[in-house]
């Protein structure tokens, strides 16, 4: 009798821990879930245990799981997929654009004066002005004095006399500075063009305000002069602001993951490096609300000593990963920048900028194969995309194991047809932007002409049928950090302002899109087996949708809302029209 009590005792324990282990946190039900798993299957409920896809399937085998201590959402029929993976930008760079600024939405060089004008008003003396996201190739009017389009100074100056200024262009890769800012840097008409960038001028080598590419560092190094008269503290309180904005709009935007391409060469607040151990404590500290994979971005020198401690996988429960490098070769094609092949249709005989010598990037890519790390090149026009593969085609000559190691074409915008099978060829992720495709739409055939443009640019069916990977993102805060945007674009290869349709043959089909948003970013950060799909094991970052993205209208998805945002099991963000 004993001993048969002795073993039901032990069976009631062992059935016991197994039924607690088989319990789920949380179980979402009645929803429309899309799991982009292999065969894109679509399921009514997940169970959710310790921040991991526990189970998927119907209502009726998902809800007996449940527990008293099971929390259940009823998601009300709507669409569920895994989250957003923001595929490509400057996480930082989006934090700080939301503390300044924002021009992204601006229509004229008028708009943007009456906004500095605005801002001065409450400017001290001496303080300086900063904003970002004007492009002139998208206001509605070319201002009266301009060159390539490019506006004078003067109007700026005028109302900013006391306050240096200084406005980002859209891509990042131009400035516009005020009379102010100038004189501080020194700028007259004998200051020579620095290589790799440009000071554009008027007929009688005045500098109108506008610089390009590596130009930029004259004005940018006076910047810095007055970021370094505040504390180390101050200047880290101010990151950590940003920070904070930009994981709230990532979040309210349905982004669970974001693939960050680091700070500018030295960085505004902090440098690459720096950001990097900030990260990584945030991680370790459990104050990141969304997961970061981040690309460490110095020159070949400085990388010999900080690549000793990378790579860094998986930190802070896998909030934190950096097992990449980012150089860039070229510019962007709004500002002239991007590196080509052929001249610029309208810019006779200039074929755009070397950013950063072959040399280097190749220095930059030894590094990287010696460590195992990821290579992650900026390179938009034909002539940088060509350098870049050519390089790392040379190196897989003696070292073949380069294709495992998931080496990466950062926007891969504009593509001569021979080269888009080389990407298979050599295992490189094209690491692209959807949005970027329409919103530079209205100046890509005056930039390229009509055959590279249609052949070559944003080719992303092309390089899909080819066997590559295409990632997809915003290069936020170059564009609206919103998927849904780029997602659209993807679909469409519309405007959605003006209808304005660009090439549509090299459109995305829904099921293509979404996966580029998914499991193509996951597999390009070698995180495939932890998130991009909503599989038992993977991490529970999973977003909720207003609209079924595969099957609603193309006008319906910009209509679309966030819903719910779930990162690691638990809500992030809830949207005010979505009660639990």
């Amino acid at each position: 009798m004993k001993k048969a009590l002795f073993f039901s005792s032990v069976l009631i324990f062992f059935f016991s821990c197994h039924t607690e282990n088989e319990v789920p946190d949380l179980i979402l039900r009645n929803g429309n879930i899309y799991t982009v798993d292999i065969q894109n299957t679509v399921n009514q409920a997940v169970a959710i245990k310790n921040g991991l896809i526990f189970q998927t399937g119907s209502n009726k085998e998902i809800e007996p799981l449940a527990a008293a201590t099971t929390k259940i959402i009823d998601l009300k029929g709507q669409f569920m997929m895994p989250g957003f993976i923001e595929g490509h930008g400057h996480f930082s760079g989006l934090g700080k654009s939301l503390l300044q600024l924002n021009f992204l939405k601006s229509k004229s060089w008028e708009e943007i004066v009456a906004m500095v004008a605005e801002a001065a008003k409450d400017a001290k003396p001496g303080e300086w002005i900063e904003g970002r996201g004007w492009h002139q190739e998208k206001w509605d009017s070319t201002p009266i004095r301009n060159v390539h389009g490019y506006p004078f100074h003067d109007e700026l100056s005028a109302v900013t006399p006391n306050n240096p200024v200084v406005l980002r262009h859209a891509s990042g890769h131009g400035i516009l500075a005020n009379k102010k800012a100038m004189d501080m840097a020194g700028i007259t008409t004998e200051t020579p063009n620095p290589s790799g960038g440009e000071i554009v001028r008027d007929i009688r080598g005045n500098a109108i305000g506008v610089f390009e590419e590596r130009a930029m560092k004259s004005i940018l190094d006076i910047y810095k002069e007055h970021l370094s008269s505040l504390s180390k503290e101050d200047i880290r309180n101010l990151w950590l602001k940003g920070i904070e904005l930009a994981q709230k709009e990532c979040l309210k935007k349905g982004i669970t993951s974001f693939q960050d391409a680091g700070t500018s060469p030295g960085g505004d607040f902090l440098s690459s490096y720096e950001e990097l151990a900030e990260y990584e404590r945030l991680a370790k500290e459990g104050k990141l609300d969304l997961r970061m994979w981040n690309m460490l971005r110095h020159g070949s020198e400085d990388l010999k000593n900080y690549l000793k401690e990378f790579p860094k996988i998986d930190v802070g429960d896998g909030f934190f990963t950096c097992r990449a490098v980012k150089s860039e070769l070229d510019g962007a094609l709004g500002s002239y920048g991007a590196w080509l092949l052929e001249p610029y249709d309208d810019k006779p005989g200039f074929v755009g900028q070397n950013t950063t010598s072959v040399e280097e990037v190749n220095k930059i890519a030894n590094l990287c194969l010696q460590k195992k790390m990821q290579l992650c090149v900026h390179a938009i026009g034909d002539r940088g995309n060509r350098e870049v593969l050519n390089i790392i085609e040379k190196l897989s000559e003696k070292s073949p194991e380069i294709k495992e190691l998931r080496w990466r074409m950062e926007h891969a915008q504009h593509l001569h047809v021979d080269d888009i099978p080389r990407f298979e060829k050599l295992g490189v992720v094209a690491a692209m932007q959807g949005v970027h495709c329409t919103s530079d739409a209205p100046f890509v055939v005056k930039r390229l002409g009509e055959q590279r443009s249609k052949e070559g640019a944003y080719a992303w069916k092309s390089l899909l049928k080819s066997g590559a990977v295409v990632a997809n993102g915003t290069d936020a805060p170059v564009e609206d950090v919103s998927a849904l945007e780029s997602f659209y674009a993807s679909v469409t290869r519309k405007r959605a302002d003006s209808g304005m349709e660009f090439f549509t043959e090299q459109a995305m089909t829904r099921e293509e899109a979404i996966y580029s948003y998914t499991m193509a970013n996951a597999y390009a950060a070698f995180q495939e087996d932890k998130k991009g799909s909503i599989t038992p094991g993977k991490y529970a970052d999973l977003v909720l949708l207003s609209n079924d993205l595969v099957n609603c209208s193309d006008d319906e998805i910009l209509k679309t809302e966030i819903l719910l945002t779930i990162v690691d099991g638990k809500i992030k963000y809830q949207s005010d029209k979505f009660e639990l």
